[in-house]
């Protein structure tokens, strides 16, 4: 599957339909990330079954600055909806592949026990 192009408008959606959504935030100007592309669109290709989105932080500036991006390129992946794994700077191949082994490899029923139970203790400070 190739890359598909993400913005403010369709993000949440691409996040709660998406098993599987590792997001590529870059810019035109910035060369790690024009590095960084290649192997991105390769790994799209190889794992057809995963979503892969790119993230122009020049033209979703607002998008950028909600996810908290200060360098780029920063990766993102997401399961089941949950945040899983979030690093800036440019990975080689060998090194996005175990990120991405790692994220389909994870145990989802403990990951929602623990952001449970994390959203419950800062309900219970919070009052």
């Amino acid at each position: 599957m190739a890359t598909i192009e993400i913005t403010q408008e369709n993000l949440t959606q691409n996040v709660e339909s998406s098993d599987i959504l590792f997001l590529d935030f870059w810019a035109d100007w910035c060369g790690p990330c024009k590095q960084f592309a290649p192997i991105y669109e390769e790994a799209s290709q190889k794992h057809e079954n995963i979503t892969f989105g790119k993230v122009d932080t020049e033209d979703q500036q607002q998008l950028a600055a909600a996810a908290g991006i200060t360098s780029i390129p920063t990766i993102m992946g997401f399961r089941e909806g949950v945040l899983v794994f979030s690093q800036p700077g440019a990975l080689n191949a060998q090194q996005f592949e175990q990120v991405i082994e790692a994220v389909q490899g994870l145990d989802m029923a403990e990951v929602h026990q623990q952001v449970a139970e994390a959203e419950k203790a800062q309900a219970e400070t919070a009052e």
